[in-house]
């Protein structure tokens, strides 16, 4: 069996690297070939969030959309159109109609964000909004047979809409994402978050926080992919890094607590579709963490056992303080995160239930 996968974004990307690459190798033991075609390659990519790059980006997204001209004939030769997202970042679902209505090859969708939710970018503002076509994915959720979801309130908005939903968690493989062995406690702890330049404003929502909680707890805070040459708090040891995939579980590693907050007044209902993968990440290496349980981080985890909530500055302040004060809470917390992904969060697992999904679709069982 066949799959053409349709990606937006290339490896580098975490959507396309855990809801995709990662399962190309486990797909192929259960009979189907996962032949991945990014919208965006690595170079693109890496220079699409930097203003001062537009006219070779707009250029590039250009050479990008004629290339997918390929892909729609490529679409004749699979079984199935397993689309991440959206064919394209911009404009019509041409290709997907295409691909799945005129040449009425079965599509299946896939749908780690709240995409249905019209959203401006911090970096292009209202000309990302304009040019993103918005409705776009509820078309494409009319058209695809089955739509994998990252979480239960996106599969909740898919089944409203008359599609079948089938809720699919973005996973790590736990052999690759573990603790390190004979790990020595840090001095002072290190509190830590990895995310992206679209995600860092709900960090910088708890800078003041942390700011307050430095007069009277050591620690320092270690950012990751924020998209700034420089990021300072007041009080706060900072320590501001790029995002680099070959370091990506080290990073993870060298946290003694994770930060997962979550403001759901940035980006309206965007927030509620987040997956909650960022606790997926932290728990699989064994790190205790602070979240707001806002879409699918409230779904994960067991709140006192592998993690603590935190809603408001208060909240945070004290389950923060708790946790820098109390080494041994943390370790346990840790070790029965690592446990609970191993247990519910596994990369076999949901590879036989994405093998389903595009086997329905197909009609081949």
């Amino acid at each position: 069996m066949n799959v053409l996968a349709l990606a937006s974004y290339p490896v580098e990307a975490a959507a396309t690297r855990f809801r995709l690459q990662q399962f190309v190798g486990l797909l192929a033991e259960r009979g189907i070939n996962l032949s991945i075609h990014p919208f965006l390659d690595s170079r693109l990519f890496k220079q699409l969030y930097r203003q001062k790059s537009w006219p070779r980006t707009a250029v590039g997204l250009t050479t990008s959309a004629l290339r997918r001209i390929k892909d729609v004939i490529s679409a004749r030769q699979a079984d199935v159109i397993f689309v991440q997202r959206e064919a394209m970042m911009f404009g019509p679902p041409v290709v997907e109609w295409l691909s799945a209505q005129a040449l009425k090859r079965p599509l299946v969708l896939d749908l780690d964000d709240a995409t249905y939710v019209s959203y401006t970018s911090p970096t292009y503002g209202g000309l990302s909004k304009a040019l993103k076509w918005f409705g776009k994915t509820d078309d494409l959720i009319k058209w695809a047979r089955i739509v994998t979801c990252g979480n239960r309130g996106i599969a909740e908005y898919v089944a409203s809409k008359g599609t079948e939903a089938r809720v699919i968690p973005t996973v790590v493989d736990t052999n690759v994402f573990k603790p390190l062995p004979n790990t020595v406690a840090r001095n002072p702890p290190v509190l830590g978050w990895i995310g992206t330049h679209s995600t860092f404003p709900y960090l910088e929502s708890i800078f003041p926080v942390l700011s307050d909680l430095a007069r009277s707890h050591g620690f320092r805070l270690k950012i990751v992919g924020a998209g700034k040459e420089d990021v300072s708090i007041p009080n706060v040891e900072v320590e501001n890094s790029d995002w680099q995939m070959n370091r990506e579980v080290e990073d993870f590693q060298a946290i003694d607590i994770g930060l997962y907050p979550i403001d759901a007044s940035l980006y309206s209902g965007w927030a509620s579709g987040k997956s909650g993968f960022k606790a997926v990440q932290y728990m699989a290496v064994g790190v205790p963490y602070v979240a707001t349980p806002v879409g699918g981080s409230a779904e994960i985890g067991v709140e006192g056992t592998t993690h603590l909530f935190a809603s408001t500055p208060e909240e945070w302040h004290r389950s923060l303080a708790d946790l820098l004060t109390n080494t041994e809470m943390r370790g346990e917390m840790g070790a029965a995160g690592r446990r609970f992904v191993i247990e519910h969060y596994g990369l076999e697992a949901q590879a036989d239930k994405l093998a389903e999904a595009l086997r329905e679709a197909a009609g081949a069982g």
